[in-house]
């Protein structure tokens, strides 16, 4: 197979992997923590106003993330699963040793979607593991695997979606600011050090073919 190519069943394998790691320890790190410390809102969330309108970009990131897997050059949809799961395992050891909450907004009695749809998030939902944001590092991760010189309209868009996901997200009141940046910030580690895994491993791979 070209290396520059990948079978979608391949690329739906590593979003299983990078995505349900993710998953794993979501869930399973709201079961085992304690109770969280609440978050304080700062003036950047504060100049934000909350709206339950922001619920269907703050939803667009599940689309962003098999989208990512299913468009992403071949050699990022590997870097992709594995940066998930590194940055999966860095908010995990967060989770359990420092738990987070919100004050939420209360959701209104109205039937809007908008409403109705929020209320469905937050009933399936965790309260907790707030810090660092899950939502903010995957959005980045999935922009960076997008983003492409050869694809400059795509990447145009996907780091617009990003940016746009990146304010619901606190529009939603389902993190604030402090959370957000430091999940941005757990992306760009887990980016960084699933790319050096990859270089190595590549390294490895030519050396032993070199001396076969």
């Amino acid at each position: 197979m070209n290396p520059s190519s990948m079978t979608v069943r391949c690329r739906l394998l590593h979003l299983l992997a990078g995505w349900g790691s993710v998953g794993l320890v979501y869930f399973s790190s709201d079961v085992l923590q304690g109770q969280g410390v609440l978050l304080p809102e700062t003036a950047i969330d504060r100049a934000i106003p909350y709206s339950d309108s922001a619920i269907w970009l703050y939803l667009s990131f599940f689309l962003l993330i098999p989208y990512a897997y299913l468009a992403a050059d071949a050699a990022r949809v590997r870097w992709l699963a594995r940066a998930m799961a590194l940055s999966a395992l860095a908010c995990s050891v967060v989770f359990l040793l420092y738990p987070t909450t919100l004050a939420y907004p209360p959701v209104g009695d109205g039937s809007a979607w908008s409403t109705q749809a929020l209320r469905m998030l937050q009933a399936a939902d965790s309260t907790q593991n707030c810090l660092p944001s899950l939502h903010g590092a995957l959005t980045l991760l999935c922009v960076w695997a997008l983003c492409d010189k050869r694809h400059l309209l795509r990447s145009a868009l996907a780091l617009v979606l990003g940016v746009a996901i990146c304010y619901a997200i606190i529009a939603l009141r389902r993190h604030v600011s402090i959370d957000l940046a430091a999940g941005l910030a757990v992306g760009v580690a887990g980016g960084m050090l699933a790319k050096m895994q990859v270089f190595w491993a590549a390294r490895r791979a030519i050396s032993i073919n070199t001396a076969s």
